[in-house]
């Protein structure tokens, strides 16, 4: 284990190392789920299956929509906003990860991809990715929701100009359409073996030491006590 590491935590005896905490991966997985939902909702009657879908999908939505916001609450109470940062050291190491994927640099003890922080140059540009999408796929749905009866509110289809509305329909229609090669990009590298572990972490909440060691800068991220798994 490196020395920064060992200065910055008492790693149990275990030697497993907290990556996700608990409220953190019930709010991803209810993300997750409710992407889904939207997503199924909206393009299975299209393709002919008929089903009661709009309150689901309004369900789903809204749902979704709460999960972002205590996320974006508990990553500024933390003040861990800045962990998401694409800078400079991120270009630097996406260039590097290119260059290795182009067989550019063979896959060496000295020309191996460069570490990243907790989260690496390509989590960095999915999770922007994904939040463009669906920021514009709520914003644009919470629009469309004028125009449906719910319990809190009768509909108003004249709430917006026919022009107006055109744009709405468009924006969440091409941020669902981009949303599911997204997650179909985000489900493959989530199977993939060397990225498994990640995986696992979104699931038990936890790396190995080895795994820290192998793929994290312990400068970049430098683990705290309240982090550690103890045994």
């Amino acid at each position: 284990m490196s020395e920064s590491l060992q200065k910055n935590a008492q790693v149990g005896a275990d030697g497993h190392i907290v990556r996700h905490r608990l409220l953190d991966r019930l709010l991803h997985w209810l993300s997750a789920a409710s992407v889904l939902v939207l997503l199924g909702t909206s393009l299975l009657p299209i393709i002919g299956i008929k089903f009661e879908w709009v309150t689901i999908h309004w369900v789903a939505g809204l749902t979704l929509f709460a999960a972002i916001i205590l996320h974006v609450v508990r990553t500024v109470n933390r003040g861990t906003l800045g962990a998401m940062w694409y800078g400079f050291k991120d270009f630097k190491e996406t260039l590097s990860d290119l260059a290795v994927f182009f067989r550019i640099k063979r896959d060496t003890p000295v020309n191996l991809p460069m570490k990243g922080g907790k989260y690496s140059a390509a989590q960095k540009i999915m999770h922007h990715g994904v939040a463009v999408l669906v920021v514009g796929a709520i914003v644009t749905g919470l629009l469309m929701m004028v125009k449906i009866d719910t319990p809190f509110w009768e509909r108003d289809i004249y709430w917006l100009s026919d022009s107006t509305w055109g744009v709405v329909y468009v924006v969440h229609g091409a941020a669902s359409l981009m949303l599911i090669s997204t997650v179909m990009i985000h489900i493959y590298f989530a199977m993939r073996p060397e990225k498994r572990m990640y995986t696992r972490s979104m699931i038990k909440g936890w790396l190995t030491r080895q795994e820290f060691d192998e793929h994290h800068d312990a400068h970049a991220w430098q683990v705290k006590d309240w982090q550690v798994k103890e045994q």
